[in-house]
């Protein structure tokens, strides 16, 4: 593509006595977010926007976890399933289904509870 471009501008340099770079005569693709739609758009725009993890499923350390102070789990949905390694050399993850408004224990003990977070 670049050398028909570029073949273009000698051409027309040729013609007029005029110096033109190929970059003048070939289009180039626009902005992926004009392109962008539906789900895809919105992660696009959370990223603009400085959120780097907008389905939040990025790893995270967990905290204390007792039932007074669980681990906080954001979810959009009134179900989500957690994964926790339970020892730090441990070579399994130990998953669990957390469902909104009751905190559940997971089997090393330690407490997690699922938050309301508004959808991308």
């Amino acid at each position: 593509m670049a050398s028909v471009c570029g073949r273009m501008a000698l051409r027309a340099a040729t013609r007029q006595n005029l110096q033109y770079t190929p970059a003048r005569f070939c289009k180039m693709m626009n902005d992926p977010m004009e392109h962008a739609t539906g789900i895809e758009k919105r992660e696009l725009l959370a990223k603009a926007a400085g959120n780097d993890n907008p389905f939040d499923m990025k790893v995270f350390k967990r905290g204390a976890g007792t039932k007074d102070s669980p681990n906080l789990i954001p979810s959009a949905f009134d179900a989500r399933i957690v994964g926790c390694i339970c020892e730090e050399d441990q070579t399994y993850v130990q998953w669990m289904w957390l469902q909104k408004g009751t905190p559940k224990r997971c089997e090393c003990g330690h407490w997690f509870k699922l938050v309301e977070k508004a959808p991308v």
